[in-house]
């Protein structure tokens, strides 16, 4: 006998995928905080650091609960086995950001597991096929899918932020995913979505536990994923693979900016902190944490409705937007360098 869940509407199974995970975030989280303040996953206050009192890391554990057991439950329907791959990667991705949140790993570590990562997906066909060499194809897929990853956890620096422009970033994927048949995306889009906004009961300023990178390269990474798997039959590839990107437009443009700053003040952007990300200088500006992150939620949903005009846009047109895009990005990361500054 067939299941019902397997007879629902596939509107009606991303909900439920949805709201399962966002109830098991918010079911987990109070007991991830017990066990991060028990074992020592805190994020203790520095300089560099916008709160004052420690705060229980780990909250990363919770999403990944959600977005889990949310696709065991109902995410059969959709030939669950084809996303073990991306499954098997964020897996890894969040294990090591799970130990750097009880102690320091070295970045290069991060990185060479996050690159064997992205050579699971590259190995089991999640890859970029965009051009007519495989070995570029290869070598974009890593540097798209390892970039993305350190993009969300670089943007893991204020409450609410990186779970927010996260689940902007979903709710777009989905809405892409629905419109164009894309179930497995759907489905897995549905399931981040709604872990991100049970976690975000809890971390919304004022915080009460950070995600730590146990939980922000689990995000970027399978945002990355998800965006490689997108496919629009309706319109070329050369025009389409401009889609996540816009979705991921303000992660890319904030990884952008930092690296740029630090480059400049002689600083290795990977180990140098500091307050220079988009979001410590919009604070800076509307002299408040809170509105610089309802800024950014702004400007990710702003990304995101372009990214919407471009699955349907010609060559030309775009190309038009894309460029217009890079002039916006370009002028906006000179005057937040020059003008803004930094802390």
């Amino acid at each position: 006998m067939i299941s019902p869940f397997l007879l629902m509407h596939p509107a009606t199974n991303y909900i439920l995928i949805a709201a399962i995970a966002l109830v098991l975030a918010v079911t987990v989280v109070p007991m991830v905080r017990k066990v991060a303040w028990r074992w020592g996953f805190v994020d203790q206050p520095s300089f560099r650091k916008v709160h004052s009192t420690p705060i229980p890391r780990l909250g990363g554990v919770a999403i990944y609960a959600g977005f889990i057991v949310a696709l065991l439950v109902l995410g059969n329907r959709y030939r669950i086995h084809e996303a073990i791959s991306i499954l098997v990667g964020a897996t890894l991705v969040s294990a090591i950001g799970g130990v750097d949140d009880h102690s320091p790993v070295h970045p290069l570590i991060k990185l060479a597991v996050q690159g064997l990562a992205a050579g699971i997906l590259v190995v089991t066909g999640v890859q970029v096929r965009v051009f007519d060499y495989q070995w570029l194809n290869v070598a974009v897929t890593i540097l798209w899918v390892v970039g993305i990853t350190n993009a969300l956890n670089f943007m893991d620096n204020m409450d609410g932020l990186s779970a927010g422009v996260a689940a902007i970033a979903a709710a777009f994927y989905l809405l892409l995913a629905a419109l164009n048949r894309q179930y497995l995306v759907g489905a897995m889009s549905a399931a981040l979505l709604g872990a991100c906004i049970g976690f975000l009961f809890y971390n919304f300023n004022p915080a009460s536990i950070f995600m730590g990178d146990s939980g922000s390269l689990f995000l970027g990474f399978v945002l990355a994923a998800l965006g490689i798997k997108l496919r629009f039959p309706g319109n070329m590839d050369i025009v389409t693979w401009m889609v996540p990107v816009m979705v991921l437009a303000l992660p890319i443009f904030d990884t952008t900016l930092v690296v740029v700053s630090r480059l400049r003040r002689g600083k290795n952007p990977l180990t140098t902190p500091g307050r220079d990300h988009i979001s410590h200088r919009i604070a800076r500006l509307t002299g408040s944490r809170r509105e610089a992150v309802l800024i950014c939620y702004l400007i990710a949903g702003a990304c995101g409705m372009v990214a919407i005009f471009i699955t349907t846009a010609t060559v030309v047109e775009g190309y038009a937007v894309g460029l217009g895009m890079l002039v916006i990005g370009s002028i906006a990361l000179w005057w937040f360098e020059e003008r803004v500054g930094w802390e």
